[in-house]
């Protein structure tokens, strides 16, 4: 059956606000404090500790500020390799970059889609001087994290736990962005709870959190005057913005459950179909941020990927990730390929690699993508996205 193209826009995973949001947006205004203090910054900070059981949080710009400010706290210095999540976001590893430090990639594992322990193991073998492990929980997916602590504590190495996309999930009962020594997370735009910007850093660290509150008001010593001594940034938080993130909060649980429903209902869509959805382990609790299909091998058609292009041979009975997202852009619907590895990027193409031998991140995202997952989904048009990509494979 044929379908027009959706009337609006569906989107991958768009905002979705509630109006309280605005309500504490006209509070910052109506109080005049719109710059980086404010009684919405101190509540969001005071949530998130009481949420996460982190003693402190730094209210920031965004995630990628945060990174920056956990690296700085490892102390990673020029030339000094730090191990890395190959499958994610390039915000993870750039602030490594920042400092000087060299990023060296970690293949992924297919229970969860995140970083492989005993690939971890093995990094260590080669690298047994590396001091910081920079995880990162992909799609809302916990990693498998008792294995990879107990390699980093094996090793006397500090984890760095980037829960960007992970706020609310738990592994084992407890939040992600706990595990590590310094942890981060985001409220950009598309994030499960958003402030349209922002992040934090979570610690249990009282001179950590010091020292990065500090550097992100620009290092400014207490003086009369503008006093600096060391490199500072200006990292803060707006009181606006974080009205915005107060306004989402009580919504976490909420968000979490539309997003499993969603999550399920592809599940169930495609038992029929050669694909599987993001897997994660029975110990954990994912916050089910996006919903992923990943096509069994001798599903695929023939896809080819350029470094800005893609392009596939239609077969019968088969299809590719190229052909189902140009599907649903044809009808107005938005997927994503699955995160391209960083061992993949031009960028980071003289950087090391260490897999068991199979490169999992690479298979991934050769046969994965995201589909449409926004909390506003309706199981009526939920419905006619699984029936498209059921066709591209008739």
């Amino acid at each position: 059956m044929e379908y027009a193209p959706f009337e609006k826009k569906v989107w991958l995973s768009s905002p979705t606000m509630h109006g309280e949001e605005l309500e504490y947006m006209k509070l910052a205004f109506d109080t005049n404090w719109m710059s980086t203090v404010g009684g919405n910054i101190d509540a969001v900070v005071e949530e998130i500790c009481k949420l996460t059981g982190n003693k402190y949080a730094v209210p920031l710009s965004c995630g990628t500020s945060a990174i920056h400010m956990a690296v700085k706290l490892a102390e990673i210095k020029p030339g000094e390799k730090v191990f890395c999540s190959d499958m994610t976001f390039c915000a993870t590893q750039n602030p490594v970059v920042y400092e000087g430090g060299i990023p060296v990639f970690i293949d992924t594992e297919r229970d969860t889609w995140n970083m492989c322990p005993k690939a971890l193991e093995k990094a260590f073998e080669k690298y047994p001087d590396v001091r910081v492990v920079a995880l990162a929980h992909l799609y809302g997916t916990p990693a498998k994290l008792d294995e990879i602590k107990s390699v980093c504590d094996g090793h006397g190495a500090l984890l760095i736990e980037d829960a960007a996309e992970s706020l609310g999930s738990t592994y084992k009962g407890r939040q992600t962005g706990t595990f590590g020594k310094y942890n981060i997370i985001s409220f950009n735009g598309n994030k499960i709870i958003t402030g349209s910007a922002g992040g934090m850093l979570l610690t249990d660290d009282e001179e950590a959190y010091n020292k990065a509150w500090k550097w992100s008001n620009q290092s400014r010593e207490p003086a009369a005057w503008y006093q600096h001594e060391e490199l500072g940034y200006n990292y803060r938080m707006s009181n606006v913005i974080a009205g915005v993130v107060r306004g989402q909060l009580p919504y976490l649980q909420k968000h979490i459950a539309q997003k499993k429903a969603i999550y399920e209902r592809y599940k169930e869509g495609f038992k029929d179909l050669p694909v599987t959805m993001n897997p994660f382990e029975e110990c954990s609790k994912p916050n089910f941020w996006l919903s992923c299909l990943l096509i069994d091998k001798d599903a695929m058609c023939v896809q080819e990927r350029g470094e800005l292009s893609a392009s596939y041979r239609d077969e019968a009975g088969k299809s590719c990730p190229t052909q189902i997202l140009e599907a649903l852009a044809k009808h107005n619907a938005e997927g994503r390929p699955l995160w391209k590895p960083m061992h993949m990027q031009p960028l980071f193409k003289d950087n090391d690699f260490v897999s068991l031998g199979d490169d999992v991140s690479a298979d991934l995202f050769e046969r994965g993508l995201c589909l449409p997952s926004d909390n506003k989904i309706t199981p009526e048009i939920q419905y006619r996205i699984i029936q498209i990509v059921k066709s591209c494979f008739e």
